[in-house]
């Protein structure tokens, strides 16, 4: 994976923006530490951040709300503006329960304000809440 993040580096700029979600994703998904890759993968999305769509950023606000915002204060502050941009109309299920992971890790070390609209992070965790009710295994009842 050394060898992937290295040559990730080298390419990030040609990255679309679901390739900088998914390159996030996926190290964040299997716990590969790859800091230096992350570091550009948060420079070029802080960037580019305006062309992510609502899975591409469900995708990478779950990522680094895995690896951790501490010091990606740009980051944060980019992928809550984006956020609140498209609305809470814009995000599935899925990624609203994405975006409440990102939420609880800002909260729980803030690099910066967050600045998405209290309507779509009570959506997000309420939509954490459905998810986790659903796979919560039925119990049986005592007679």
């Amino acid at each position: 994976f050394d060898a992937i993040a290295r040559e990730s580096q080298q390419r990030i700029r040609s990255f679309k923006p679901q390739d900088l979600a998914n390159t996030a994703w996926a190290f964040a998904t299997l716990g590969i530490p790859a800091p230096q890759l992350f570091d550009a993968i948060a420079r070029e999305s802080e960037r580019r951040i305006g062309r992510f769509t609502p899975q591409d950023l469900g995708n990478a606000a779950w990522a680094f709300a895995i690896v951790g915002t501490a010091d990606r204060g740009a980051l944060v502050n980019a992928i809550n503006a984006r956020a609140a941009e498209l609305g809470l109309a814009a995000f599935s299920g899925d990624e609203r329960c994405q975006l409440h992971h990102f939420f609880i890790g800002v909260e729980a070390c803030p690099p910066a304000e967050l600045v998405v609209p209290i309507g779509l992070r009570d959506a997000c965790r309420e939509a954490m809440a459905h998810a986790m009710a659903a796979s919560e295994p039925e119990t049986e009842s005592r007679q």
